[in-house]
């Protein structure tokens, strides 16, 4: 009889579809609400993604999952509501809830790191006792869903058991197999397993879902191309990513036209055609990258775009830029529409502390300069060891973002607010972009991190600093000193920042907008979510 290993996983809702993702133990056929899809074999694993179709805008339909006939879900004795699936349509304020960076499951995670409570756990358990009607339309995973670099003594375990972990790369995953493990240690939690079984979930990578600094440089990734581990553990990263997180950021129109999805599911094993693809995927070429992995999702009148700031890095042939030439044209042609907020999912913050961005900057302008010689060695080093590789170390990249996001909110019918959603430096904040012409738009970065992590006390220190006005001066005068090129706006910190475990909730309703940001602590009867800011983004 065959049973679930993970899932099921609620991934894309809009107003009359849905998608539900699983992987199970041996093939069989799925079914949720009459929906049926027959899993598909890769090395050794076998999923599904069951699209289900015809549903009714405003809907909220509870659903079981059957194997092969046999109901496996909800599981027996569960005390948690049943999952459903609550459509698009119904008018209300549109709630969002978003963060990143959750290193491991409470269960798995060491002792000796003293973490504070999971926020994902925690909002999962309050959800669990609160009316459907409060729950959320949609939850936004910014990066670090699992951490290949920083595996737990649960993991090391597992891995000393398949190979010798005295070897490059040690402690780290090696392959597709070992990324099997990892999401299997993440997501069977069962708090998370309830709520990604019942809130629509839209993900993205960021480094430590593959290694920290990924593609920082094109020094980092001539680096690990001379290692003999890392084609293995890119293409057993990307694979996965596919699998895992990938498939149900889509549509089912995008399923549709998705040739990979269809030869994949038609082979005896997958596993050769999504070899060839990560390997192709990883790959430059001509200034471009094969694969776009940035997605879209409408609700309603909000249009979220999540950009992909990691694999689509274009680093070769003396061009540096965040997103290719196609990736900006395509973020400008999903925004040619009316609509009332734009959200642009960054894993990595556009908008940062001052000071830090002027030394991001500043690196940047070092390390080209002088390519090659002493000076340049040292300000490579500089940019991995202290990691040097946001929006703010693409400087082009960080201007022409800048002016795109000018242009939208500046045109006919602009929406009320642009929001950049971002995660990655393990704290939060809200800032304000301000140009020299105002755009009608209010643009903002916010930026929520981590779900389950921490920040070391000299790293709070840096940041807080970071936002002072003090080393701000300092730090703009040693970028004039160097002829850093400017940057064609300014912006202002409106709140934060804050360093605990957190989660950020999103609301948009008509062209107002807010965000709330929730931390988490330990009260009398356990871990639980308390309220450390509510921000107005447009009245």
């Amino acid at each position: 009889m065959p049973s679930l290993i993970l899932g099921p996983l609620l991934r894309h809702v809009d107003e009359t579809s849905a998608t539900v993702w699983v992987e199970t133990d041996r093939p069989c056929r799925v079914e949720v609400l009459g929906a049926t899809a027959d899993t598909f074999h890769v090395a050794g694993h076998h999923y599904a993604l069951v699209i289900i179709e015809g549903l009714q805008p405003a809907s909220s339909s509870p659903y079981e999952v059957l194997l092969d006939e046999t109901l496996v879900w909800p599981e027996t004795r569960s005390t948690y509501p049943q999952s459903r699936i609550r459509t698009l349509g119904h008018g209300n304020p549109i709630n969002l809830v978003f963060g990143s960076c959750r290193w491991a499951r409470p269960a798995t995670a060491d002792a000796d790191h003293n973490l504070p409570p999971d926020a994902l756990d925690t909002y999962a358990a309050r959800m669990a006792r609160d009316p459907q009607d409060t729950w959320p339309d949609a939850l936004l995973l910014l990066g670090d869903q699992v951490y290949a670099d920083e595996t737990t003594q649960h993991t090391q375990t597992y891995l000393r058991q398949r190979r010798d972990v005295e070897q490059p790369p040690y402690t780290e995953i090696a392959d597709f197999e070992e990324y099997t493990h990892l999401y299997l240690e993440s997501w069977t939690d069962p708090d998370i397993r309830w709520l990604m079984s019942t809130i629509p979930t839209s993900m993205i990578f960021d480094d430590h879902d593959v290694r920290d600094d990924w593609n920082t440089s094109h020094i980092w990734r001539e680096q690990m191309q001379a290692t003999g581990w890392w084609q293995q553990r890119i293409e057993g990263a990307l694979m996965s990513y596919w699998i895992y997180q990938q498939l149900g950021n889509l549509a089912p129109s995008d399923l549709a036209a998705d040739d990979l999805f269809a030869a994949v599911q038609a082979a005896e094993d997958g596993e050769a055609l999504l070899r060839a693809f990560a390997k192709e995927a990883d790959a430059e070429a001509d200034g471009a990258k094969s694969t776009r992995w940035s997605y879209r999702r409408d609700f309603g009148r909000v249009r979220l775009l999540v950009v992909d700031t990691r694999c689509g890095r274009i680093l070769a042939d003396d061009h540096r830029s965040m997103l290719s030439d196609n990736e900006f044209d395509w973020i400008e042609e999903q925004t040619r529409a009316d609509f009332d907020h734009l959200l642009i999912g960054s894993s990595l913050p556009w908008l940062m502390a001052h000071a830090l961005h002027d030394i991001e900057a500043w690196n940047e302008h070092m390390c080209t300069k002088y390519d090659g010689r002493l000076v340049g060695r040292w300000s490579e080093k500089f940019r991995q060891g202290a990691d040097l590789e946001h929006w703010s170390s693409f400087g082009e990249s960080f201007r022409r973002l800048a002016q795109m996001l000018a242009a939208i909110g500046s045109g006919d019918g602009s929406p009320a607010t642009i929001c950049v959603l971002s995660g990655d430096v393990h704290h939060a904040y809200v800032a304000e972009a301000l140009y020299p012409d105002q755009p009608r738009s209010r643009i903002f970065q916010l930026t929520c991190s981590p779900v389950h992590n921490m920040v070391p006390g000299f790293m709070k220190i840096g940041f807080r600093l970071g936002w002072s006005r003090a080393a701000r001066l300092i730090t703009r005068r040693w970028t004039k000193l160097f002829r850093v090129p400017p940057v064609p706006m300014d912006w202002v910190k409106r709140d934060g920042p804050y360093f605990d475990n957190q989660l950020a909730t999103l609301t948009l309703a008509g062209r107002a907008a807010s965000m709330r940001l929730e931390r988490t602590e330990l009260g009398p009867d356990g871990p639980r979510l308390s309220r450390a800011s509510d921000v107005v983004l447009a009245p």
